[in-house]
């Protein structure tokens, strides 16, 4: 039989300075150094996408489907990045070493070129590979003249068809129109993000963040299942009524956001004529949320609430934070709490099997195995003796 077209979200994350990190310095340190930001990257775009080739001081990867989240896809491309600055932040500070790569290692950095389109599966040297037009057209945006108009600061460039797929508005978005001329195929109209701006942004906001010592109680979840999937069932409209006791959830993005998920989104979580009222206070892939709740009963307070989701052991643990009330609301917490421990308990049973059977399904193309860190930099703080 002859392969059949499928649609995907193709995504490159490149490694930009990677030629010139190279020139005379340690090649086994250099490689190493690469491999583990690299891993850090990989980790928050999977397993939303799948890794088709690595390509050197790139990663091809890919989502399928014929509709993709936009808020979804963009908050794993700002993860992925503002993990890689702060990875190259901690090595560069923890690391003892004074070789030259290792002195080097903070002109790294790091850009993304997406694009929607068809692929085949194609059989090369034993193993099967994504083929296409489209596949082409991802790989000649990388060449671009974005680094010139933004003076080289980092970015995510999408291509007006990925745009369209995700259903965003980019200008409303912020996002700034590009214009790239490829051969044969002509000229393509993209748009920018300025990644540089935006970790500007993320590393001078403060956090709102329901913490363990200001919680009047803690629910905790163990799911053997990635991060970023495990966030994706807790935040996604369409997804969070197949394991919660919802009908359906409407999503209503806040003005400055225009479209996108994140501070300032209201939730309606709709159980048959009533709604559960969710306002985000807080928002960082995939780590934390923070939220208010407010539940369709008589004199109902709100009730301030925090998501941990921590990466553990390959799987990820889920803390349900509840915040100390206000000497007032004391009472109605102590009313419902009961009720909401058992519903979130019965409810994450069911998220179980869902993501059991999502994860059991067969993958559409086997993923390569890509070069692994040696471990010479350290992953979490050293306690003091």
């Amino acid at each position: 039989m002859l392969a059949q077209p499928e649609s995907a979200c193709f995504l490159i994350a490149d490694i930009s300075g990677y030629t010139s990190f190279l020139a005379g310095v340690e090649l086994d340190h250099a490689h190493d150094i690469i491999a583990d930001v690299m891993d850090t990257v990989l980790k928050r775009l999977r397993p939303k996408f799948r890794l088709a080739k690595f390509e050197g001081d790139a990663a091809f990867v890919y989502a399928v489907g014929d509709k993709i989240d936009g808020s979804m896809v963009q908050d794993a491309i700002e993860a992925a990045y503002f993990a890689f600055r702060r990875r190259l932040r901690d090595i560069s500070q923890s690391t003892t070493c004074t070789c030259k790569a290792c002195a080097k290692m903070r002109d790294l950095d790091l850009k993304f070129v997406a694009h929607y389109g068809q692929f085949i599966k194609h059989k090369m040297a034993g193993r099967e590979e994504l083929a296409g037009s489209d596949v082409i057209v991802v790989h000649r945006l990388l060449k671009n003249g974005v680094n010139e108009r933004l003076g080289g600061r980092a970015y995510a460039l999408f291509s007006d068809a990925c745009i369209r797929a995700m259903g965003v508005d980019p200008a409303a978005q912020g996002l700034i129109e590009h214009r790239e001329t490829i051969d044969i195929i002509g000229e393509t109209v993209c748009w920018v993000r300025d990644l540089e701006a935006a970790w500007t942004e993320e590393d001078a906001r403060p956090r709102n963040e329901v913490t363990r010592e200001k919680s009047a109680f803690v629910l905790e979840f163990d799911f053997a299942f990635p991060r970023p999937l495990v966030w994706e069932y807790f935040t996604m409209p369409d997804l969070r009524p197949k394991w919660r006791a919802a009908n359906e959830v409407r999503e209503a993005t806040a003005g400055d956001k225009r479209g996108r998920r994140g501070v300032g989104t209201v939730n309606h979580c709709m159980h048959g004529a009533a709604a559960i009222i969710e306002e985000i206070l807080d928002w960082r892939p995939f780590d934390t949320i923070t939220l208010t709740t407010l539940v369709p009963m008589p004199d109902a307070p709100k009730i301030l609430m925090g998501y941990a989701f921590i990466e553990q052991d390959g799987g990820t643990h889920v803390e349900i934070r509840i915040a100390k009330p206000k000497p007032k609301d004391q009472a109605f917490l102590d009313k419902v709490v009961a009720n909401f421990k058992e519903h979130i308990t019965h409810e994450v049973e069911v998220l179980h099997g869902i993501l059991a059977e999502r994860l059991g399904a067969p993958s559409p193309l086997e993923e390569p195995v890509i070069s692994t860190s040696a471990g010479r930099f350290l992953s979490q703080p050293v306690a003091a003796s």
